[in-house]
């Protein structure tokens, strides 16, 4: 699997990144089907299956539940040079998420995935939107915080996950690297991506697959899903989550296809 330029960050990332709250969460979520946490064996073997699958990006947050700890723990057997994206903003507690971007919870939470993760270095931080995405950036501290740790070394790169289209352009004004929606079925943020290329930010896309719902009635959905995704030169990398081991493969070739056979789209 090729590796793809993170805009101008200086990182190199797989078209296919594994999404990993599926490793520490399973209430709150809208997948179609309820699932159990995995062992630390099931989990270490996704982990060596998407390495060896080219998988080099692993998408994780506080508001993953257990993620980034377990992440911690396994990497700690199978070290590799992964590049790890994770988040600020939103906790995840007894049943509700709770969001802060206060200066010092900003701090706090990249000092504590920094010691979970067991690394001095965090490769990409995202602000983890509320939805109002444009007050979080203009009237929070949260950007500000993380931008004094990205001089003080202890992130390479700053972005926000965002829910708005309006954000998703600001963010592309004011950070390093946007996380946005983008599939068969929510397609308004293609303006958010392109003004990125445009910009040479990075792109991640989230909900690609739209979170396991996609049309099964198309002969390929998946297949149709990352054709469109690839389509759009910006998007550096598509962050699903699976615990299946087959699927991860399926997807992973998936990911290979579409890029080499990407849908003829015309820049407007």
């Amino acid at each position: 699997m090729e590796l793809r330029p993170l805009g101008a960050t200086g990182l190199r990332v797989s078209p296919l990144g594994l999404g990993t709250v599926k490793f520490g969460r399973n209430q709150g979520l809208k997948y179609p089907q309820p699932f159990t946490l995995p062992t630390d064996r099931e989990a270490l073997a996704l982990l060596d299956l998407a390495w060896d699958l080219g998988v080099n990006l692993l998408d994780t947050a506080p508001a993953y539940g257990e993620s980034e700890e377990r992440l911690g723990r396994l990497l700690r057997q199978s070290r590799r040079d992964w590049i790890i994206v994770t988040k600020v903003g939103e906790e995840f507690h007894d049943g509700d998420s709770r969001f802060d971007f206060s200066a010092a919870a900003t701090r706090a939470s990249v000092e504590r995935s920094l010691r979970r993760l067991g690394i001095e270095t965090l490769d990409a931080v995202l602000v983890h939107s509320s939805g109002d995405d444009q007050a979080i950036l203009e009237q929070e501290a949260v950007l500000p915080t993380l931008r004094d740790l990205q001089r003080a070394g202890l992130i390479r790169t700053v972005g926000i996950s965002t829910k708005t289209v309006a954000g998703g352009l600001q963010a592309v004004e004011c950070c390093d690297l946007v996380m946005a929606t983008y599939n068969l079925r929510q397609r308004e943020e293609l303006p958010v991506i392109r003004a990125a290329y445009a910009a040479g930010k990075g792109v991640l896309i989230k909900k690609g697959l739209l979170s396991g719902h996609l049309d099964v009635a198309k002969s390929d959905p998946v297949q149709a899903a990352l054709q469109l995704i690839y389509a759009e030169p910006g998007v550096s990398s598509v962050v699903i989550g699976t615990l299946n081991l087959t699927h991860l493969q399926a997807n992973a070739a998936a990911v290979e296809w579409a890029v080499a056979n990407p849908l003829r789209i015309p820049l407007a």
